[in-house]
């Protein structure tokens, strides 16, 4: 992604991002060239633009920390220097090739693994564990975010509404003539934040559950209401781990009223 963003950077009126990969066996002949590479099989990924190119006077010092050439834009010396510490830490190489006015391509070399893979089934055993009918809220005002998460649960069997805001899940809500068994939250959204949603639906449908997410740290999330960061809290980015943890919080509601229940 880092070397993705230099290149749209360094095309402010357009050109061609190229991603390439490919086997590549680095011999004897390459390795006098470069002695500090081993000869052996690497796995070959070049990124390549058609942009401003980078000028000699900055190749040498481009892969250093805090190193930029876009001040005026923002720019903080650690997108290459990430690059090179993900490459490095991974046994690769990383080289740089650039004319001015002609663009450059960075080529990444990281070693080949040479053991056989093992063969798994695709499918979990536990997958069956993850998936469910019951009708859930969603409430997210990023519309990716909010897109591939009603995709994603619907595929796992859920009953999907959707909100892009607090005040228009209010509204869902309260159209919604059916049983809402539980809400998943954004914490920080305008207007009405998602502690604020949740005191008010939980107060008009006591039986629904809440599932708050953020991609803020738990520290600020702590700042917008009180939230249980520890059963009712998940942080962003999430994938499999949020239906992981809606069964959690749905069995939990499951296990309770099942010992009240038992005590009546």
């Amino acid at each position: 992604m880092n070397l993705a963003v230099n290149a749209r950077d360094a095309m402010p009126r357009g050109g061609r991002l190229t991603i390439e990969t490919a086997d590549s066996n680095l011999d004897d002949t390459y390795v006098h060239r470069r002695p500090m590479v081993p000869a052996g099989d690497y796995v070959l990924l070049a990124v390549s633009d058609t942009g401003q190119g980078i000028a000699p006077q900055h190749l040498a010092h481009i892969f250093e920390p805090f190193y930029t050439t876009k001040l005026d834009r923002g720019g903080t010396g650690l997108g290459l220097a990430t690059v090179y510490g993900i490459v490095k830490q991974s046994g690769g190489f990383i080289w740089v090739y650039s004319e001015p006015g002609l663009g450059a391509m960075f080529k990444t070399y990281l070693p080949r693994v040479q053991d056989t893979p093992e063969i798994r089934s695709m499918v979990s055993e536990d997958s069956a564990l993850l998936s469910g009918c019951e009708t859930i809220l969603l409430v997210e005002d990023e519309e990716a975010v909010r897109r591939s998460a009603v995709e994603f649960l619907q595929l796992n069997g859920y009953i999907i509404l959707q909100a892009n805001n607090g005040n228009q899940a209010l509204q869902v809500a309260r159209e919604y003539k059916g049983n809402i068994d539980l809400m998943i939250t954004d914490v920080v959204m305008p207007q009405l934040g998602g502690a604020k949603l949740a005191e008010q639906l939980v107060a008009e449908r006591p039986d629904m559950e809440v599932l708050f997410v953020s991609g803020y740290a738990e520290s600020t999330v702590l700042r917008h209401g009180n939230i249980d960061i520890v059963a009712r809290f998940l942080q962003k980015p999430f994938s499999l781990k949020l239906a992981q943890k809606i069964r959690k919080v749905l069995e939990s509601r499951e296990a309770s009223a099942a010992a009240l229940g038992a005590s009546g």
